[in-house]
């Protein structure tokens, strides 16, 4: 087959890494360490699509997947924290990974910080996500009732432009492609996968942790309902090097409101910290 040099770089490929899971994966060779994006809760790969295609550019090794139960990846029959650790130690064993970056988004914040726990990491680039209280009041009863069925309105037409009208004062090409490339997703695991960040605490699960001792770069923005400034003050607070980068005029999705800002910020900041 012929190469096809306008391929999409977040097309991916099915990786096998365990009975009756396979990851939907991208992967770019480059400078080490390579930098690895975690997605959130209800999100896919291309949710880093600015940030994957501008580590290319920079020529950084990146990798970016579907995490189980999400997109185009298997779904698991239990889910659990350690399950994502698990298969993402698995994914980079397979790509000869050592050190990584973690970038991760939202629920992905929590599944970098249990990484960090068990596995050598170079740095963590942690946005609108923390250690604990991840879920404001209204998010669990709103994801049980999508769970039971309330997921199926978003079959009707005109559902998701009009939930994608809400999200965000922003209208650029960036975000509309976000929207584009990550509907409200309609399938049950999506919402049952939610659940096991609910109750979720850092503190909780080690307690003897003080300080996390890895350089960490914790963004946030001010329109976002979930994560404030002050929790990104306090995750910040948690590691020996930790960077507190706020955005006031953003929401939950500032990786895609403010692509271009974000991508400068992660840039001068590996630059100063790993790749100086």
């Amino acid at each position: 087959m012929p190469h096809n040099t306008f391929e999409d770089a977040l097309a991916g490929s099915k990786i096998h890494l365990r009975r009756g899971v396979d990851l939907q994966v991208c992967h770019s060779p480059g400078v080490t360490p390579g930098i690895v994006f975690v997605h959130g809760g209800m999100g896919n790969r291309f949710n880093f699509r600015v940030q994957y295609e501008f580590a290319q550019n920079q020529g950084w090794q990146v990798l970016a997947y579907d995490l189980g139960g999400h997109g185009e990846s298997s779904r698991y029959s239990r889910y659990s924290i350690g399950r994502h650790c698990r298969d993402l130690a698995r994914l980079l064993h397979r790509f000869g990974i050592e050190w990584p970056v973690l970038c991760c988004h939202s629920y992905g914040v929590p599944i970098a910080l249990e990484f960090t726990q068990c596995h050598p990491v170079s740095a963590m680039i942690a946005i609108a996500g923390g250690t604990h209280n991840l879920a404001p009041w209204w998010e669990i009863p709103l994801m049980k009732f999508m769970a039971v069925g309330g997921r199926y309105l978003y079959h009707l037409p005109g559902v998701q432009a009009l939930n994608n009208f809400f999200s965000t004062s922003y209208r650029h090409s960036v975000i509309e492609r976000f929207f584009a490339e990550n509907p409200v997703p309609t399938d049950f695991d999506a919402y049952k996968g939610l659940e096991i960040f609910w109750n979720y605490n850092f503190f909780a699960s080690h307690p003897l942790q003080k300080k996390l001792h890895i350089p960490a770069l914790v963004i946030t923005a001010g329109k976002d309902p979930m994560f404030t400034a002050k929790m990104g003050n306090d995750l910040a607070s948690c590691f020996v090097n930790g960077t507190h980068l706020h955005f006031a005029n953003a929401g939950h999705l500032v990786m895609a409101e403010c692509a271009e800002l974000v991508n400068q910020a992660i840039a001068n900041w590996l630059n100063e910290q790993v790749y100086s």
